[in-house]
């Protein structure tokens, strides 16, 4: 197959797609692809002032685009059921839902419920977040769920006794390896229930490989490397978006960059690291996130 590029992505009119951390990176070429090719899309953001300036400049460039922005604070578990009320109330189904928002290495911190930051945001928050949009998400036919991992969880483990790096201590890149191999253990158990009950609902997953982003503000040598290395963000989000909208992407694939070692390149179907295949693991970090945000799927509806 040829390099797929931003000219694949089939027309979007009458879909509507949410993005979370839509205001930047990543999450905000995603947004504007999407616009463009004539998507519904609403951005998920945590800053209204930056938010608003990426609703602005997606109409500036897609000056027919029906954007609109929804604010939304992954750390704060309260923060997301009203969000999802709101999106519950406005909408009557959800074709793409897009999990982009992430915390990269940021100094020790804790969510508004007490977990470990990045665990909370990159994991726990969008879990809920599914979790509590899954009726809008059945609603529409052919719908997408989109969780966005990194390279990084090759390093990850999750420790099941130590999930918020109390006993241990905080150590920045550990944390943030456990939140993108939950990343890809909530995908796989994900695809799993969602088959279990007959649902066309599919999900995939992406990663960016080496793109420069904001996400990289706390981390000094990725930062002094970007130059050298990395992809821009347009580039970047590639991956995201053949996870959302490639026809030919079946529930489970995972889309990375087709160059060394997965850093730079177009997007093409790539591996999930091994330890987000343990099902056991996959089952267990479910019942543990069902347990940590109170959000119990229903997957009564296909």
């Amino acid at each position: 197959m040829k390099s797929w590029t931003h000219d694949q992505i089939p027309d979007q009119n009458g879909r509507t797609a949410l993005v979370t951390g839509a205001n930047t990176g990543i999450g905000f070429e995603t947004a504007l692809s999407l616009a463009r090719k004539g998507a519904k899309v609403i951005l998920a953001c945590r800053n209204a002032e930056k938010g608003q300036s990426a609703v602005e400049r997606i109409l500036q460039q897609v000056p027919t685009a029906e954007v609109s922005l929804e604010l939304l604070d992954l750390a704060d578990l309260n923060d997301v059921q009203k969000f999802s009320h709101r999106v519950l109330d406005k909408e009557d189904r959800l074709d793409l839902l897009i999990l982009n928002a992430g915390v990269m290495v940021p100094p020790e911190g804790k969510t508004a419920q007490g977990f470990e930051l990045q665990f909370g945001i990159n994991h726990l928050g969008h879990f809920a977040l599914v979790g509590l949009l899954l009726p809008l998400v059945q609603a529409a036919s052919g719908s997408r769920i989109v969780v966005v991992s990194s390279t990084m969880a090759a390093g990850g483990k999750i420790q099941f006794d130590d999930l918020q790096f109390e006993q241990r201590g905080y150590a920045a890149w550990p944390a943030y390896g456990q939140s993108k191999l939950a990343n890809q253990l909530f995908v796989q158990e994900l695809k799993r229930r969602l088959r279990a009950v007959g649902s066309t609902v599919s999900v995939t997953a992406a990663h960016p490989g080496w793109t420069r982003t904001d996400l990289q503000r706390n981390s000094g040598f990725v930062r002094f490397l970007n130059p050298l290395f990395s992809m821009k963000p347009q580039q970047g989000a590639l991956p995201t978006l053949r996870a959302a909208t490639d026809p030919q992407a079946s529930t489970g694939d995972y889309f990375g960059p087709s160059g060394l070692f997965q850093m730079r390149g177009y997007p093409k179907r790539v591996s999930m690291v091994k330890r987000a295949k343990i099902e056991e693991d996959a089952a267990r970090l479910w019942q543990i996130s069902e347990e940590l945000t109170g959000v119990h799927f229903d997957f009564g509806r296909n």
